[in-house]
């Protein structure tokens, strides 16, 4: 399974950005799907995590309320409404796909290529 996320970019803060990471085929090895962000010269971050049905979704207190994940399996594909950014958010963002719903990296199978948010004035 290949993930392509896409929709990074610049943005002032206190704007607004959608990623979004489709998967190339459905599997039942993408139950979770989630995203993670490294900032230059930083460990790599939790954001957020939703499972297949959508029910259940989990954010990093640094985002809660400013971020939403949402999916649409039909389309394979997850989505990060990003929303009051701040420069502390700017990161390459990473989609992941595995079988648990976990806020660590290690245990996710599936990585996409990272994409950039920049928030700066």
């Amino acid at each position: 399974v290949q993930l392509q996320a896409s929709g990074g970019g610049l943005v002032q803060p206190g704007g607004s950005l959608r990623l979004s990471c489709a998967a190339s085929r459905r599997t039942s090895s993408l139950y979770a799907m989630g995203w993670f962000r490294q900032a230059p010269g930083k460990e790599r971050e939790f954001v957020s995590v939703i499972n297949y049905r959508g029910d259940r979704q989990y954010y990093a207190d640094s985002v809660k309320g400013r971020f939403s994940i949402s999916r649409d399996n039909e389309k394979n594909t997850v989505y990060l409404q990003m929303n009051s950014l701040k420069p502390e958010d700017t990161a390459v963002y990473y989609c992941a796909g595995g079988r648990l719903l976990l806020e660590t990296a290690a245990p996710y199978e599936y990585w996409g290529q990272g994409t950039l948010v920049t928030v700066s004035s």
